[in-house]
């Protein structure tokens, strides 16, 4: 349990970087014990040096008795980092990178079958696609989505803008469900080319095409997130008011 002595200090090596509370009572040689399971570094093996805040140079911890020795002998203050080097070879370093470990994938079945998975309990408490009324709930959410593309009089051709934001608007091209992207499958979404490049795609999404525009200068939104509007193309406008004062 940490008392009123012990100090928050950072903790790094090669695989690791966290923050630890250390007791200044301990040895060196103990604090070498309670690191090897932070760092994968036998106590042996372990180089230690300590870095003050803001500061570049690093103190060596170390002493002819390790075990005897305590650490409070450093100036330890909150937030210095202890750094942790392996004298032999690194163990950490020499495993094998995470991309060629094969990867164990439980086939759909064996998963179904279990009584301990989230899909269990699921079923167990009814929540989700097992509740008794998730029909009567995604048709209800599907009807409300629809109705809101009416009632905001969207259409492919208007003009409009994003969630009142004066300086992204365009023109809708698209209206209708985008299977590849989350939420209900038959819900619409709006595609809308923007008059300037701040969207996030081109008119297509994972390799389907939607509509045409440039790189950059299109998005599809919900239709909460659309106001349809006699809204002047950018740059269009500035030379309206320009000509206005002269």
């Amino acid at each position: 349990m940490a008392t009123t002595r012990d100090i928050p200090l950072l903790i790094t090596s090669s695989a690791s970087s966290s923050e630890r509370r250390i007791t200044p009572s301990w040895t060196i040689a103990h604090l070498k014990t309670k690191l090897e399971p932070v760092t994968g570094i036998p106590p042996g093996s372990q180089r230690l040096s300590l870095r003050l805040p803001d500061q570049q140079q690093q103190t060596a911890i170390e002493a002819e008795d390790e075990e005897s020795v305590e650490i409070g002998r450093w100036s330890l203050v909150p937030y210095a980092e202890i750094k942790v080097t392996s004298i032999g070879p690194d163990p950490i370093a020499s495993l094998p990178p995470l991309s060629s470990v094969e990867k164990y994938t439980m086939p759909k079945a064996d998963y179904e079958k279990r009584t301990d998975s989230v899909l269990a309990i699921k079923k167990t408490q009814q929540i989700g696609r097992f509740d008794p009324k998730a029909p009567e709930i995604r048709e209800r959410k599907l009807n409300e989505m629809r109705e809101e593309v009416e009632q905001r009089n969207i259409k492919t051709g208007a003009r409009c803008r994003l969630a009142n934001e004066s300086t992204r608007r365009g023109t809708v091209r698209f209206v209708g469900p985008i299977p590849a992207l989350p939420g209900l499958e038959d819900a619409p979404w709006i595609g809308i080319e923007l008059d300037e490049p701040t969207g996030k795609n081109d008119g297509s999404v994972k390799d389907e095409r939607y509509f045409q525009c440039e790189k950059n200068r299109g998005v599809f939104v919900r239709a909460e997130k659309v106001e349809v509007g006699n809204f002047e193309e950018l740059g269009l406008e500035d030379e309206d008011s320009d000509m206005e004062e002269i």
